[in-house]
């Protein structure tokens, strides 16, 4: 199933339910690279025979800008050019670099990606935003370019591990939280074997939902200047944690997101009952409730967020299951529920 949306900088074909070995065998191999990590060239190496290929560690360090001019002079060495597509296969660090580099390298080519786990299904591989780390500050240098493709095999999550799954829930989680109470309901009736194991119709509808849901949103926002912010619930402060602690981000997400709920009660009425519920959905995703946060520490990273103005930051929160709003919040108030946070564990 194939459709399009246009995007004020590019329209991009979704490519749903489709196979990505008989794409390769459609493309023009002369001016297409694929850029892919080191564990999925292993895992699916029949893919990668007949296409140039480079490959990047499949580590969080990566999004850097060392990577990216290595990438760039390795795409020189190939004599990739202006008419060159670069192809992104992996998760939301592949993307990440991949539409980053794509962007910058010649002043822009064009590339598509594949998303080879299911957080970068649902939301890694959406929406144009591609950045890469300066330190432990995540995504400060980027660049908002849609993709010209986006195609999605989910046969490459036959082989994804069971930690990868909770990851990805945590973004379809937060959707549920921001915009979709119906999916919310849905989620808190099923659990990861359900999706995973006993209806692959129900996975795809899901991606499916949120794919809509963040494209929906990135239209009437793009450049994030207004509501797409809403796509941060749980972020912020899960930006932080999974620098100081080498979380993965879905693990950080699902913190950021009680952390944001915590705030929630406190700035934006929202009813206590909503946190319990939410704490019982993470937990039957395998997502963690508890963890030991440095506040200070988290602190200092949160002062260098990219949503920061003055000694205030838009931080998202829910004022009810399905509707998210965005809050300028002094700083102390953020603090003084991490640290809330921090004391309950």
């Amino acid at each position: 199933m194939q459709h399009s949306v246009t995007f004020p900088s590019g329209t991009v074909d979704y490519l749903f339910q489709a196979s990505f070995s008989d794409f390769l065998g459609t493309c023009d191999k002369k001016h297409t690279v694929l850029i892919t990590n080191e564990h999925i060239a292993k895992l699916y190496p029949a893919l990668f025979k007949e296409v140039r290929t480079l490959v990047v560690p499949p580590v969080e360090s990566s999004k850097d800008l060392q990577t990216i001019a290595r990438l760039a002079k390795d795409l020189l060495q190939v004599e990739a050019t202006k008419k060159t597509m670069l192809i992104g296969v992996g998760g939301g660090v592949i993307t990440d670099i991949v539409g980053f580099l794509a962007a910058v390298y010649m002043r822009g080519v064009s590339f598509g990606f594949v998303p080879t786990t299911l957080l970068g299904m649902v939301d890694a591989s959406i929406g144009g935003k591609n950045g890469v780390n300066i330190g432990m500050n995540k995504n400060i240098v980027g660049t908002i370019t849609q993709p010209k493709f986006i195609l999605f095999d989910t046969r490459f999550l036959d082989t994804l591990p069971d930690d990868e799954w909770s990851n990805g829930f945590a973004e379809i989680i937060k959707y549920a939280c921001i915009a979709d109470a119906e999916m919310f309901e849905e989620l808190s009736s099923n659990n990861i074997s359900y999706y995973r194991d006993q209806d692959d119709t129900a996975l795809i509808k899901l991606i499916e939902r949120c794919v809509a849901i963040k494209n929906r949103i990135v239209l009437e926002d793009e450049r994030e200047t207004g509501n797409r912010k809403l796509m941060n619930f749980g972020h912020t402060a899960a930006h932080a944690i999974e620098n100081l602690y080498e979380l993965p981000h879905g693990k950080a997400v699902g913190i950021g997101m009680v952390i944001a709920c915590m705030i929630s009660i406190q700035v934006a009425g929202l009813d206590k009952t909503a946190l319990d519920r939410l704490k019982k959905l993470l937990t039957l995703y395998h997502l963690p409730l508890r963890f030991n946060i440095d506040a200070k520490k988290a602190m200092d990273l949160l002062k260098m967020d990219k949503k920061r103005i003055d000694d205030t930051i838009d931080y998202i929160v829910l004022e009810k299951v399905g509707k998210a709003v965005i809050h300028s919040l002094p700083f102390d108030v953020i603090e003084k529920a991490l640290i809330q946070y921090d004391s309950s564990n």
